[in-house]
């Protein structure tokens, strides 16, 4: 039987599928079903010769869970030093409107670090092959790798909002990625963690679409 959906149109989907954290419930848990329903979608996602070299690992063992939570908030406790922490970027714009919404997701980004191994469910997505190794570190690798998961994950998120359930794009448990893969069994050697992406269902399902300056900023027509 399919979940329900909240009847978004594409372009409300597309453009209010939030990086959500403060709003997950940690309470309320996620069916194996609805996973599934999601991963459905998420398989349609194109990859590089059509090679299919994903696996996705969810984990919504509360010890597990607690052990890459842990894990998590230590990465983000070195993170929230460096230069490109979300707590620095951008500070010295002079755009308000990007400075509040940075101070926004900041104070978001330190909740999720903090709660992190409370979510209901972890997801992770994995592509075959690395991209830390000297044959693979050219461009061509690494962006056709990167490029064969990460349309599937983001289709699994989009569906994943479409039924009322948030997540939110994390790497910064790659620091300890080796660890991580120990504790749930992901064959490190053969397969690359690419994403931590924490899901619950959300308190309350309007959002809005994020404050972002003019295209006209970032868009090129034939010349940059």
């Amino acid at each position: 039987m399919a979940h329900p959906q909240l009847g978004l149109t594409n372009d409300e989907l597309l453009s209010t599928t939030r990086a959500v954290r403060k709003r997950l419930d940690f309470d309320r848990p996620i069916s194996e079903d609805v996973i599934k329903e999601c991963m459905e979608i998420a398989v349609q996602a194109p990859t590089g010769s059509n090679a299919q070299g994903w696996q996705f690992v969810f984990v919504t063992d509360p010890e597990k869970k607690a052990k890459i939570g842990e894990f998590y908030r230590q990465a983000f406790s070195m993170y929230r030093e460096m230069d490109v922490a979300i707590h620095k970027l951008h500070a010295d714009s002079p755009d308000s409107s990007l400075k509040e919404s940075q101070a926004r997701s900041a104070s978001s980004a330190d909740f999720l670090a903090d709660n992190m191994g409370k979510v209901p469910a972890m997801f992770i997505p994995c592509i075959a092959g690395r991209t830390d190794t000297p044959e693979t570190s050219n461009i061509i690798a690494q962006t056709g790798t990167l490029g064969s998961i990460i349309p599937g994950a983001w289709n699994f998120m989009l569906a994943a909002r479409a039924r009322g359930i948030g997540t939110a794009w994390t790497t910064l448990h790659l620091m300890f990625e080796k660890e991580i893969a120990e504790i749930i069994g992901i064959p490190y050697d053969d397969y690359m963690q690419v994403a931590l992406i924490p899901m619950g269902y959300t308190k309350g399902t309007d959002f809005k679409p994020a404050y972002r300056p003019p295209v006209e900023t970032v868009m090129h027509i034939n010349e940059w």
